[in-house]
């Protein structure tokens, strides 16, 4: 299926737009499908990959198709015809038993949104609040915080954690509409952000219209959800107060339990009254910074604040690993342990920032101790374990001992497993240690 190009009367004459100009005094529109930023725009959407929407197109197809294609759909976009697709559902479950539903666009509208995306983010970057962190150049997840650890330091040990429910489906249109229009004057531009928001989600073969929400998974999406919040960051710095914001989880640090409550009760009717958003009051809360979380870290008291890793962001460690070294999982360890590095990597690749070291020291060893339970469950039988404990080096005395029939998570911990399936039997395999990477990060 092609990207919807119709025909029809140009609500807009391409060349004629009285609001076409930008903020900085060029047209928008013509700067969007710029021959350079159309390149650069392709080359992105083609390096973050991703699965083809409702079209089948992949991203590997999209250069072949464009060549034969582009000059219909340019001309469709400049004269008013063009219709993104719907997007496709995609739901993917959330860490506290919810489901997050995402909506893949095609990878032709996938290239256009990149395309606006690149144009629109230095017009609004340099209005956005410096508390803002989420889907911003050079800001991270990081910076936000340990921008929190220092309010925490400074002595606002209370926090008001508000989480907005269902920000990216909730969105009202215009509303936000009339917020990109504060900067972005081109009514083309305006009109195709629009579509986008308008352009329906296809669920199960039919296609739903979409009235209120940006949908996540689109580039488009992020911009979009920090122009709708820039007026809340604006309301908090407007009344003093110390907060870190990361796309709709924004944390604000106070005094006292009582003041957090001041503020959580206003923050309430500002965002009901002035953006059309709920608070989602079972994941919002005021309470001290260290019963709660924030991206995945938490804190904790110990010569200063210090940053740990959150028991949630511990405990979805915990279950992704499960599920990837379960007993009775097909495949050679080297597969297994393959898959193992690439998810611990990136896992300790963003929590390295915790300063609670003994955390990633415990991890490894209880990993280090389900592999051997894999292994141990593999080898099956009594004679099997007994030649293959004296293979890797047990004695034939202690390996007779230690070829029982207890049960493999007991076994996986008893010193007979441990001296054949040692610390450096598991380097050999191929192993990376969580605690040696987060080591080399921190000293990095």
């Amino acid at each position: 299926m092609k990207p919807r190009v119709t025909r029809q009367r140009a609500e807009l004459s391409p060349a004629r737009d009285k609001g076409g100009a930008s903020a900085s005094g060029e047209g928008v529109w013509e700067r969007v499908f710029e021959r350079n930023n159309l390149f650069l725009a392709l080359r992105r959407v083609e390096g973050n990959g991703g699965a083809p929407g409702i079209d089948g197109m992949t991203v590997g197809e999209m250069r072949p198709w464009l060549r034969e294609h582009w000059l219909e759909v340019r001309a469709a976009l400049d004269d008013g015809s063009y219709r993104p697709s719907p997007v496709r559902r995609f739901e993917i479950a959330k860490a506290d038993g919810g489901v997050r539903q995402l909506g893949i666009p095609t990878v032709i509208d996938r290239l256009i949104q990149q395309a606006v995306a690149q144009v629109l983010t230095p017009l609004f970057e340099p209005r956005f609040s410096e508390h803002s962190y989420g889907f911003r150049p050079g800001r991270s997840a990081h910076d936000a915080v340990r921008v929190a650890q220092g309010y925490i330091e400074a002595g606002y040990e209370w926090v008001v954690d508000i989480d907005l429910e269902r920000f990216f489906d909730r969105v009202n249109h215009d509303k936000l509409m009339a917020r990109v229009a504060r900067v972005v004057r081109d009514r083309r531009v305006l009109k195709l952000i629009r579509q986008y928001l308008e352009s329906g989600v296809m669920v199960s073969g039919v296609v739903m219209e979409t009235e209120e929400g940006t949908p996540q998974g689109g580039p488009l999406s992020p911009l979009l959800a920090n122009i709708m919040l820039d007026d809340l960051d604006k309301e908090l710095e407007g009344r003093g107060l110390r907060f870190v914001r990361y796309a709709d989880d924004c944390n604000i640090y106070v005094a006292s339990e009582r003041a957090g409550e001041r503020v959580m009760a206003s923050m309430k009717r500002f965002l009901a009254e002035k953006l059309s958003l709920k608070v989602n009051e079972g994941k919002s809360a005021v309470d001290r910074p260290w019963k709660r979380k924030l991206l995945g870290f938490s804190f904790y008291k110990r010569k200063g604040i210090r940053v740990r890793v959150a028991n949630k962001a511990l405990g979805r460690f915990r279950a992704r690993v499960r599920r990837l070294t379960r007993r009775t999982r097909q495949g050679k360890l080297g597969q297994v342990i393959q898959e193992v590095n690439q998810y611990t990597m990136g896992w300790i690749g963003y929590f390295w920032l915790s300063d609670a070291g003994s955390v990633f020291e415990e991890m490894d060893e209880w990993l280090r101790r389900r592999l051997r339970q894999l292994v141990w469950k593999r080898w099956k039988r009594g004679r099997t374990r007994w030649r293959e404990l004296v293979k890797l080096g047990v004695p034939a005395w202690q390996a007779a001992g230690g070829a029982g029939q207890r049960g493999p998570w007991r076994m996986a911990a008893s010193p007979v497993i441990n001296m054949a399936l040692s610390n450096a039997y598991w380097r050999e395999q191929g192993l990376v240690s969580i605690t040696a990477r987060y080591l080399q990060l921190r000293s990095a």
